[in-house]
């Protein structure tokens, strides 16, 4: 198994088991500030049992903080506290938006009574426009729910496949992008640019987690070690290069977001003059250029 250098950007799950702090989890942040401003609302008022389920749900995901730190079940108990901030406020919205619809039906009605037509037609405007409140805030309810879901789906989704990744290659973030190396030996044959059978395995993973990271271009560079003619090493890591590109826009990835380049022995990674530094230098690097 290769060593993996995480980054922040598309290794957030790795870097927070890795830092080993008591840092609370991000869904735990949220939820505090949820409940504070749910309980800075009408939901104190209008929504008291919802308010104190939220409470109670917080209190749960500090004391799971505070026994287990970060790791499970603080963010899925914080992320229930949350929604049931959230939930609570909802319903003291509701309820207010009820409320005033019941005040205005009233002043409908005595408007009737009264016979005041100016009125009634004022009044039954505000009522329609309570209702046009109460439909919207259930909207945003349902909006935000699927938000959730679809958020919590595709970073699942994202850590799984960058586990994937790490198991068959090195993964470290440059200036230049996200940067993914596979040994040479694991690709080809000595001195041979065709894909090994093991090779299709190991760039299926590549091509799945990229895909579920998204990303804008895709820089294929083959490597070689300093044995033999300068030109011959150009040739062959440039051959390299485009079969692994290949493979890729055949697995789904854009071929007009995908290159390739050969760059012989001009950019090795560790001295030649051992076995074990030419294998390190015989490698295939892809440079992922993130989404902005």
């Amino acid at each position: 198994m290769f060593r993996v250098t995480t980054s922040l950007s598309f290794l957030a799950v790795l870097a927070t088991v890795a830092c080993g702090a008591t840092m609370p989890p991000a869904e735990l942040v949220d939820a505090r500030k949820a409940y504070d401003k749910a309980s800075h609302s009408l939901a104190a008022q209008l929504a008291p049992a919802e308010l104190d389920t939220a409470k109670q749900a917080l209190d749960k995901a500090e004391k799971s903080f505070a026994d287990e730190g970060a790791d499970e079940p603080t963010p899925d108990l914080a992320y229930v506290a949350q929604r049931k901030a959230e939930i609570a406020e909802a319903a003291a919205s509701k309820a207010a938006a009820e409320r005033d619809a019941k005040t205005a039906d009233k002043q409908f009605k005595d408007a009737q009574l009264e016979g005041l037509d100016k009125t009634k037609a004022e009044l039954n405007k505000e009522r329609q426009n309570s209702e046009k409140t109460k439909a919207q805030l259930e909207a945003e309810r349902k909006q935000l729910d699927a938000e959730k879901v679809a958020r919590a789906e595709a970073e699942r989704k994202a850590a799984a496949a960058m586990a994937s990744l790490a198991e068959v290659a090195k993964v470290k973030e440059e200036s230049r992008g996200m940067v993914i190396t596979l040994s040479g030996s694991v690709l080809f044959a000595t001195g041979k640019y065709e894909l090994l059978p093991i090779a299709r395995d190991k760039l299926d993973e590549v091509a799945k987690a990229v895909s579920d990271q998204g990303y804008k271009s895709i820089l294929v560079e083959g490597h070689t070690d300093s044995v033999g003619k300068a030109s011959d090493n150009e040739t062959l890591s440039l051959k390299r290069a485009e079969s692994v590109r290949s493979y890729l826009v055949s697995r789904g990835i854009p071929s007009d977001k995908i290159r390739a380049a050969g760059l012989g022995s001009s950019r090795p990674v560790a001295e030649n003059n051992s076995a074990d530094g030419r294998a390190n230098n015989r490698r295939v690097e892809l440079v992922v250029e993130p989404l902005k």
